[in-house]
């Protein structure tokens, strides 16, 4: 029997469907330290004091619901303030200095896997 990938390869097209399979998960987690002005333009952001002491967070999230709970996280953990927060794709982006933003997405991080049982991925740093 022919897979729908074998009927559509033998007609000269290829067709690959990607889905999203909801689970408890952290996908990326990731500091920027010290950013070009141009991120923060970019991006829509407001870099609130000196670029040279300023970061920014990326957290991806799923279920994207629990985005809310990590923006709330984030300010109450440190004085990072929220740059971005999308309920509907999971996505998260604070800024504030490297300590306020470092310490904001190893809260969300912590809660996340010790509380609601999320898988996370390890947070990386450029």
């Amino acid at each position: 029997m022919d897979t729908i990938f074998d009927v559509l390869k033998n007609e000269g097209k290829a067709r690959i469907i990607q889905e999203l399979v909801p689970g408890k998960q952290i996908t990326l987690a990731h500091i920027i330290a010290n950013p070009d002005p141009v991120l923060y333009t970019k991006l829509g952001l407001d870099p609130a004091g000196d670029y040279k002491t300023s970061a920014i967070g990326i957290i991806t999230l799923s279920p994207a619901e629990t985005a809310i709970i990590a923006g709330d996280i984030a300010t109450k953990a440190s004085g990072a303030q929220l740059g971005f927060v999308d309920r509907f794709s999971g996505t998260l982006i604070v800024t504030g200095s490297v300590s306020q933003v470092s310490e904001a997405v190893s809260a969300v991080t912590a809660y996340t896997e010790k509380t609601l049982g999320f898988t996370v991925c390890p947070i990386t740093k450029t």
